[in-house]
């Protein structure tokens, strides 16, 4: 009887254990779970923050996207994590469909219309430039891309110039970018001139004698209304444009410059030519079939819809 009473006891402690070990289960759509565990899985220190996404479904079966952004200060990077329907599992990388592009994501973000471009329309292969330009790694990266690029490839190639200055870091980038837009809404071809001044003497030029420079230079464009250039720049006529480049940067996930896309493939920092032009040429031969990428891929433009721009040609750059 003892022995009966005893093993019925033990069966009611087993299930009540089993009961509570189901109810502690842990899952990876617990937010601070997954933080700690991340933490721990990375060895993130403290000192940074670390902030769980919504989840969203992903293209993987059975699974669904969960982004995990990790920050310091102004700088930040996002992780995308693939969460197990019932939470137990995770996995982490990048999840391709071979039907599409296979940076189709990025692709369909980038906006070029209305920003400064150099090359031939309707190029097979399109190079996005992210850019700050009070940053030395930027300087360098420009130089190396009008030294190299469309020399190399006067027919294949078009180059794009997208505003991202480092407010943080860099204190009179923001205002080039603004002068710069100034420049390009009266002419945007000596825009590339402007590109090229600033990078040339950045290291003479300073918060207080931007302007200065700036309309210096001017004085020997015929193209440009010297004048009209400092008012602009006084004013910070250009600014909204300059925002919503910035704000393009952020929807891009940049986290530093120069960030280079070529074809919707990141490039996220300085590269020498050499790599870069075995990139390229490797695309050109890809998108000779494909034909998923470039401005030739009979696509749909996305459009930078800010008032006041210069409304030049669609160029598209994606395809569905």
């Amino acid at each position: 009887m003892l022995r009966t009473v005893f093993a019925t006891s033990l069966a009611a402690l087993l299930l009540v254990a089993a009961g509570t070990a189901q109810s502690e289960k842990k899952s990876a759509y617990n937010k601070a779970e997954l933080e700690t565990y991340v933490r721990h899985l990375w060895v993130i220190p403290s000192a940074l923050g670390v902030t769980v996404g919504d989840p969203k479904p992903s293209e993987v079966p059975g699974f669904q996207e969960v982004p995990v952004k990790i920050t310091q200060g102004q700088a930040s990077q996002v992780v995308t994590l693939f969460v197990s329907k019932d939470g137990s599992k995770i996995l982490q990388g990048e999840a391709f469909d071979v039907n599409f592009n296979p940076f189709k994501k990025d692709l369909e973000k980038l906006k070029t219309q209305a920003q400064p471009s150099l090359g031939t329309p309707g190029a097979s292969v399109v190079v996005v430039l992210f850019s700050d330009f009070q940053c030395p790694f930027c300087k360098a990266e420009a130089q190396m891309l009008r030294q190299n690029l469309i020399g190399s490839f006067p027919t294949q190639v078009r180059l794009y110039f997208i505003d991202f200055p480092l407010e943080q870091l860099h204190p009179w980038a923001k205002a080039a970018a603004v002068g710069g837009r100034c420049v390009f809404q009266q002419d945007p071809s000596t825009f590339w001139d402007y590109f090229d001044f600033i990078y040339g003497h950045q290291e003479a030029i300073t918060v207080d004698n931007l302007k200065t420079t700036v309309t210096g230079w001017s004085k020997d464009r015929k193209d440009i209304d010297t004048l009209q250039l400092g008012a602009c720049m006084d004013t910070r006529a250009t600014e909204k444009e300059v925002n919503a480049e910035m704000a393009e940067g952020q929807t891009m996930e940049i986290t530093g410059t120069p960030t280079t896309f070529v074809n919707g493939r990141r490039i996220p920092n300085s590269m020498e030519w050499p790599r870069l032009k075995e990139i390229i040429d490797n695309e050109i031969e890809y998108q000779k079939v494909a034909k998923n990428a470039g401005e030739d891929c009979g696509c749909e433009a996305k459009q930078l819809d800010v008032p006041g721009l210069p409304k030049l040609p669609a160029s598209p750059i994606k395809k569905q």
